[in-house]
């Protein structure tokens, strides 16, 4: 079973296909991995880091005998063992968790996501008040507020403050984050966009509770796609398939369904 431990054009052409639903999987490919397998062909498996989800692409007619290599590949690296959450797709998803009940592990899903992008922004029916302001150094703290309440909601690639406020420094070095400003002076929404290439992640989308619907987060998420694509980028983003009310928003602004992938880890007992 070798794997290269390296990533180059062969794997960024393969991912290619699937270039939404593997967004991601295709920038961190171009970091410090900590752990990376890939044949070039069929298989790749990256974890960035511990915090984040590993990663395992294949295409979509993968076969049996190759879903049982990602399987033991993850096994024989100790990513089994509970700890881990990974991000793949759906019928890679229910071969691992009918494998490893085979073994007496537990693994369900935890969230079914949607890859869409955005041909064509298109202006929300309803305005918000107030307009868009980018981050800036004086809005540090702040960041790190709103990047600690979407972690915590979310569940997903939680950290510690300290982590945050790291991650919040570089999001303003990159010019790339955005707050909504209403018409009170108050930051009621946070929003940015990630490059990649020729496309770019939206994404840190959050509202503050106590400013939900009153359309924030949908005009600031439509101008910050216009921002992305005026500066050249495919506006792309991931959503919780469950999340039907926020799916239908962003479908509202123009982005238009591309793909589905899921995450699974240990099932809660």
């Amino acid at each position: 079973m070798f794997m290269d431990n390296f990533a180059d054009e062969r794997d960024q052409k393969q991912l290619e296909q699937d270039r939404y639903t593997f967004f991601v999987l295709r920038r961190i490919l171009g970091g410090n991995c900590k752990l990376l397998l890939t044949d070039h062909a069929r298989l790749i498996l990256c974890l960035s880091d511990d915090v984040h989800p590993v990663w395992i692409w294949t295409p979509d007619d993968a076969t049996e005998a190759e879903m049982e290599k990602a399987y033991r590949l993850a096994s024989g690296h100790a990513l089994l063992d509970g700890a881990c959450r990974f991000n793949l797709k759906n019928g890679l998803a229910a071969f691992f968790i009918k494998r490893a009940a085979a073994e007496g592990k537990k693994l369900s899903v935890s969230m079914n996501m949607l890859a869409y992008d955005c041909p064509a922004p298109v202006e929300p029916e309803l305005a918000a008040d107030g307009a868009i302001h980018r981050c800036g150094p004086a809005d540090l703290d702040e960041l790190v507020d709103f990047i600690e309440l979407f972690q915590k909601e979310t569940g997903i690639d939680q950290n510690d403050r300290a982590g945050y406020r790291k991650d919040a420094e570089a999001f303003i070095r990159a010019g790339n984050t955005f707050f909504w400003e209403n018409a009170q002076g108050r930051h009621t929404a946070s929003c940015k966009f990630s490059p990649n290439g020729n496309m770019a992640a939206i994404n840190l989308v959050f509202t503050r509770p106590e400013f939900r619907r009153k359309h924030y987060a949908q005009n600031l998420v439509y101008q910050v796609t216009k921002l992305a694509r005026g500066a050249g980028y495919i506006p792309m983003l991931y959503t919780d398939a469950d999340y039907a009310a926020s799916n239908a928003c962003y479908e509202k602004i123009g982005y238009v369904l591309r793909g589905r992938l899921c995450t699974i880890g240990e099932a809660e007992q």
